[in-house]
């Protein structure tokens, strides 16, 4: 029985790492060189051309940063994986490497911030066409990709308001064009969502958020056809954006956890978003898990659970959204996601803060959303809290 076999808690723990480790470790050694040394011209030159193990330099390879590699190769169950200094590394490098001038790439409105931004102030300065459709709308996805593009890149849940695109449908359309098919898999996790096994290519990952999930490393991973990823391989190579030997230590150590941590905080999220759907001052929810929500089948349908990260509107102005967050206890009013620690705070200062006032109106964001990434706190005292600030308004 291979480790492709077993469940997600035990590939999270073990992927990578079934052999022995060097010096009989335990753990993972962070091999902290940027170059490594042989004794002979021949096993040196085998190694430099692929037809032998080993690793040249850390800016394309390391021991360390393999293993964080196989763990999220494994997780998401594809062919190859390469790992990135950030999030937006791997997603940037993916786009520039399989897109040239002339080519067209039709994504969502609803996409990260930063990635907005390569769809709307990069690529069309490097002669490449972009159609951004709503994302609610799958018939308008089905047409804009029937015209003919390079790649579909999508995202789901979106962030921040947790919108969901159907994937099989959107992959189907995307195969019958022959496009490569992205998906930013950031918001589900590989514990509740595996967009390869839909059919998808790729798969990119801020490792920064649920992987790591402690907040103290800063890393990206591209997972998928091996083709695809070597290509990609060989433009990071050049341009550099390398994942650390000590970041990639710390993500692996963040992965052991990830089964039981995204689990309590897809519980946790649940329990939160049903408080606050029924809260007299909370004027909208967004969260798949809840029946209300416009896509729930479709989530239901492609997700082992619904996620740790849900959104709302608090009623009010501004004003009222900085006195709520000052009220509130337990959490990092920060931006960033997938914490053991909650993490909150607006959109304008998190997922969206490149974006300007107008593109967040244009992408459906009002000012006054709150992005909730639950930790792993007792969801109760979370309640608590949030009940506390609501009575300050």
């Amino acid at each position: 029985m291979t480790i492709a076999d077993q469940d997600k808690s035990t590939i999270a723990v073990w992927a990578g790492e079934e052999d022995p480790l060097a010096f009989g470790a335990a753990q993972v050694p962070i091999v902290q060189s940027a170059p490594f040394a042989y004794d002979d011209l021949d096993t040196w030159l085998a190694v430099a051309l692929g037809q032998a193990d080993g690793h040249i330099y850390s800016r394309n390879t390391n021991p360390t940063m393999a293993v964080f590699e196989e763990k999220c190769r494994a997780l998401e169950a594809g062919e190859n994986a390469i790992s990135f200094a950030s999030g937006m590394a791997a997603i940037s490098n993916t786009l520039f490497t399989h897109l040239r001038p002339g080519d067209r790439v039709v994504s969502i409105k609803d996409s990260y911030g930063g990635t907005s931004r390569i769809f709307l102030d990069h690529l069309p300065h490097m002669g490449i066409d972009v159609d951004l459709i709503e994302t609610n709308d799958g018939d308008a996805i089905d047409d804009a990709i029937s015209k003919g593009c390079k790649i579909v890149y999508l995202e789901t849940p979106t962030n921040p308001t947790l919108k969901i695109i159907d994937l099989a449908r959107a992959i189907k359309a995307a195969k019958a064009q022959g496009a490569i098919c992205v998906v930013d898999n950031t918001f589900a996790t590989p514990i509740n969502q595996n967009p390869l096994a839909l059919g998808a290519d790729l798969v990119v990952h801020s490792a920064t958020k649920y992987l790591g999930g402690h907040d103290d490393a800063m890393g990206g991973v591209l997972i998928g056809k091996a083709e695809l990823v070597q290509a990609v391989y060989e433009y990071r190579e050049i341009c550099g954006a390398v994942l650390s030997a000590f970041s990639a230590y710390l993500l692996l150590r963040g992965m052991k956890t990830l089964d039981l941590r995204v689990k309590k905080q897809n519980a946790t999220a649940m329990e939160i978003a049903r408080f606050l759907d029924k809260h007299p001052k909370v004027s909208q929810v967004f969260y798949p898990g809840l029946e209300s929500h416009d896509k729930h089948d479709v989530a239901k349908s492609q997700m082992r659970g619904f996620g740790g990260m849900l959104s709302f509107s608090v009623d009010g102005g501004f004003e009222e959204l900085k006195v709520f967050l000052s009220k509130l206890h337990y959490v990092h009013r920060a931006a960033s996601l997938g914490s053991v620690n909650t993490l909150v705070g607006p959109p304008s200062v998190t997922s969206h803060v490149e974006c300007t006032p107008e593109q967040r109106a244009a992408l459906g964001i009002p000012e006054t959303l709150l992005r909730y990434s639950c930790g792993v706190e007792d969801s109760g005292d979370l309640i608590e809290q949030l009940e506390i600030a609501f009575g300050a308004l």
